[in-house]
This record gives structure tokens, C-alpha cells and sequence, in this order.
């Protein structure tokens, strides 16, 4: 979905050829996984931020464009509304100094943007949802000039019939709404945490990263108000699953097709049923064919980007022509801070990969439906959550991130070979978040709390804080 397209409209051939094209290619990667055609060599990470861009009042400031020509980094792009950004890594080996390089090269990234918007008179702000944005601001005139979204948009209604979309969450308040286009979906930021992996692991790499889903959410959630409702600790999640549903008949079937979905299942001896699984159960979004080398998988690759698992297998080519497979971890927002996000993203490296190398198989011990149940509890409930983990003995989730996750992620980082004196200050911070109980979520309520239900102070305070790259845990109310 990073790639533009020539056309925001399509037929009904253009859908029949890019339907033949995404049979053969996928055909063509089944035999890959047979002949076990990947790239096996060292394992990259990287990330993408998307962030918002905000005016002096705190509100949404359409600006993206202005300040990316502006920045002219190739790693800073546009997402689909004028005032959020995107910011791409470099993949980075996964050893040594790699989490104080990741760090580096994101503040790097953050302090430079922060300044070409400050000529433009606005601010940057890193938030799973921006407390004082208003629906009437999530409009068409404030969509990026990009046809792959104006495309978006108008397959996800046609799929729908022009029916509106419906929000519906449940939190500690109730919001209930229609939307007339796929722009709700722009008020959800995240912290999207990549991780390249050998193909003969993949499966167990998928697993692992499903059955985290509900610590990692829990203990990085950041979005508790939207639209001056308070919802739940990270309404990012329902929020983006209800903005791009393609059909709100409730019976199973429909459920599968949603595009935003924790997946149908834990992954066997490989990935490749994932990418079966959007042949056969997903309607194509973006039907854009080209006569392009099969071998490149442009549909393949193009029509799962339109299909948004929380853990996203992914297929990209290293510099040796080889394809290679990536996780994609979507489950974290934005924010609060730097330090917090690097933190996040080392607690995920050392707890997948100990995980994954678990024996037995931590998926053996924890039934899919219940992962999935935890993801929702911890989502809606943060670090009060209580979910059930291996052979099915009940937690709370704060309490098991202390006493059991953190040991694991350490035991992780240093079968990596993770820089030791990086490690203990990356999942210290973890630690401490998890001692408080202050993640970004309880910060937010805690000002609320105290100073009452003002969205612009809340923002304003939360930026002041954000601007001193302290972590979210010592933060003052």
C-alpha cells in the first residue's frame, strides 16, 4: 500500500486480470515455500511511525505535503489524511548496538521533521489517537492527494454498498457514529515494529507474535479518549477494525472478510496459508494489473497490503534477488515517547524470539481463540487486564509481564547477542512502565483526572512531556 497507483477507478477486466495475475503469483510463492526459495541470512528490524502534525491550538493541521518537500527524506511519506506522517527505518541487523542505532536513527529522523514544522508554525506529536481531533475533520478534502486512496476509500464503499460505516465502542463510555467514507481510519497512529525472519522459523516467529499481541498492547497502550469519549485503554484497535469493514452482517463468513483482523488462526509449517487465506477469503480492494515479472509478486504483494492482520506476514527481496519474509507487528500505537517506543520494540524482539524457540511450543499450550480473547481484554483494559496464558492458568497481565515476560525478553536479547548495557535500559523501561502501572493511556486519564476533561490541555501537556524524550512512567500529572 506504500506504492502509488495510475488509477483510482477499475472494471470489471481490470479485477479478471489481477485476479489471474495474484492465482499465478501466488501459485508461484506456494512452490517457493517448497523449494524453500528465501533468503536465510541474518535477521533485520526495523519500524514505521505514523505520527500527526498539530497548530499551535492543537488541533489537526493539513500540512504534510508542505512539510515533506520541505524535509526531502525518502523515509518520511505521507499517510491518508494531510496531517499524519509516516516515518520508515533502514533495516538494521539484529545484533550488538542495534537497539541504540534504531533509537539514534528515529530521534535523528523526529528532530529534524520537528523543525521544518515549526517554520510551517505547527508541531509534531506521536499518539495512538490525537485527543482533540473531530470527526468532522476526518473528511475527503483532508485525504493525501494519493490515488491509492482515493481508491481505497471507493472500493471499501462499493464492497459495503455505500452503506456507512459504523463505529460502535464499548469502553467506559459509549460511542456510537456513522462515517461516510474510510477517513475514521486516519485517527489511529501506530508504532509498527518489523522483524525479518528465515522462513523455517516463520511459522513459529507468527505464533509467538500472536500469542504477544495482548502483553504488547497492554503494556504500550496510548488511546484512551476519541471524540472526547472514554473508551477503551488503546480505541485503536476497534477503531480501525470497524473504519475499513467491508460488511456489517455479523454471522462468521463476513467477520473473515473484514480487512483489520487478528487472523483465523496459528500458522502450522509455514506462512503460506496466510496468503492462501487472502486468495480464497478476501475480496480484491485495488485491482491495479500490470505485465510486471511474476516473480516480483506486485499483486501478490499489493493485495496484502489491503488486508491489515495486528501480525502481518510480509514479502519483500534483499539485495541478493532472493525474497524474503518479514512479521509485521501492528498491535503498539504511537508514542509517547521515543525512549518508549524503542523500549516496546526490544521487549517484542527478546519475548518473539524466546517464544518462538520455546520447547514445547507455546502454541501448543495456548488455544488461538483464546490469544485472541486476551488481545481484546488487554486492548480494552490495559494493564488491569486479565487473561489466560500458558496451559491455562489465569493472569493479570501486569503481574505477568513482572514476574514472567521480562525474564523471557531478557533471555531473548542475549541469545541475540543484544548489546547487555542497551538491553537492561530498553526493558528497564518496561519494567518501570509495568511497575507504575503508567503506560500512556493511565498518563492520559491521570491528567484528566486531575485537571479535568480539557482535550486541548491534555494535548498540550502530553506534547510538553513528549518534547522533554522522557518515558511515559515518570511523567508528572
Amino acid at each position: 500500500m506504500g506504492v502509488e497507483i495510475d488509477s483510482s477507478t477499475f472494471t470489471a477486466d481490470d479485477a479478471a486480470r489481477f485476479l489471474e495475475h495474484l492465482h499465478r503469483e501466488t501459485d508461484l510463492l506456494a512452490a517457493w515455500f517448497r523449494e524453500g526459495h528465501f533468503d536465510e541470512g541474518p535477521e533485520r528490524a526495523g519500524y514505521e511511525l505514523e505520527a500527526w502534525i498539530v497548530d499551535r491550538a492543537m488541533q489537526p493541521a493539513p500540512l504534510n505535503q508542505q512539510l515533506i518537500e520541505r524535509l526531502g527524506s525518502p523515509l518520511v511519506v505521507p499517510e491518508l489524511a494531510c496531517f499524519n506522517l509516516e516515518f520508515n527505518s533502514q533495516p538494521l541487523e539484529l545484533r550488538d548496538a542495534v537497539l541504540r542505532r534504531m533509537a539514534a536513527g528515529l530521534a535523528a529522523q523526529w528532530d529534524s521533521c520537528r523543525e521544518v514544522a515549526g517554520q510551517l508554525d505547527a508541531q509534531l506529536l506521536m499518539i495512538g489517537i490525537l485527543p482533540t481531533v473531530r470527526e468532522s475533520e476526518l473528511n475527503l478534502g483532508n485525504m493525501s492527494p494519493l490515488k491509492r486512496y482515493r481508491a481505497l476509500n471507493r472500493q471499501v464503499l462499493r464492497q459495503r454498498h455505500l452503506r456507512p460505516l459504523r463505529l460502535d465502542i464499548q469502553g467506559r463510555e459509549l460511542l456510537q457514529t456513522e462515517h461516510r467514507d474510510v477517513m475514521l481510519e486516519s485517527a489511529a497512529t501506530s508504532f509498527q515494529i518489523h522483524l525479518q525472519v528465515s522462513a523455517r522459523e516463520a511459522a513459529r516467529f507468527y505464533n509467538a507474535a500472536t500469542i504477544l499481541s495482548a502483553p504488547m498492547v497492554a503494556i504500550s497502550a496510548n488511546s484512551p479518549y476519541l471524540f472526547g469519549k472514554d473508551l477503551w485503554d488503546e480505541t485503536r484497535i476497534p477503531l480501525f477494525e470497524q473504519s475499513t469493514a467491508v460488511d456489517d452482517d455479523p454471522d462468521e463468513l463476513a467477520l473473515s472478510r473484514n480487512r483489520v483482523t487478528f487472523g483465523s488462526g496459528y500458522m502450522r509449517d509455514s506462512l503460506l496459508p496466510c496468503f492462501l487465506e487472502n486468495l480464497d477469503r478476501y475480496p480484491v480492494l485495488l485491482p491495479l494489473h500490470t505485465d510486471a515479472d511474476p516473480a516480483l509478486l506486485q499483486h501478490l504483494r499489493l493485495h496484502n497490503g489491503t488486508i491489515w492482520r495486528w501480525n502481518r506476514p510480509l514479502i519483500g527481496f534483499s539485495g541478493n534477488g532472493l525474497p524474503h519474509l518479514r512479521l509485521e507487528h501492528r498491535v503498539v500505537p504511537a508514542g509517547p515517547s521515543v525512549p518508549d517506543m524503542i523500549a516496546n520494540a526490544a521487549f517484542y524482539f527478546g519475548l518473539v524470539h524466546a517464544l518462538a524457540r520455546q520447547d514445547p511450543a507455546p502454541e501448543s499450550l495456548l488455544d488461538f481463540e483464546a490469544a485472541s480473547a486476551n488481545f481484546y481484554a488487554a486492548a480494552r483494559d490495559g494493564l488491569r487486564a486479565e487473561i489466560f496464558w500458558l496451559e491455562g492458568r489465569q493472569a493479570n497481565v501486569r503481574t505477568l509481564i513482572l514476574e514472567s515476560l521480562l525474564p523471557l525478553a531478557h533471555a531473548g536479547l542475549d541469545s541475540l547477542g543484544l548489546d547487555a548495557a542497551d538491553r537492561d535500559h530498553y526493558l528497564g523501561i518496561i519494567e518501570a512502565r509495568a511497575e507504575s502501572g503508567q503506560n500512556g493511556a493511565a498518563w492520559q486519564r491521570a491528567w484528566v483526572a486531575r485537571h479535568g476533561p480539557d482535550m486541548h490541555k491534555l494535548t498540550a501537556a502530553y506534547l510538553a512531556h513528549q518534547a522533554s524524550a522522557k518515558p511515559v512512567h515518570g511523567w508528572s500529572v
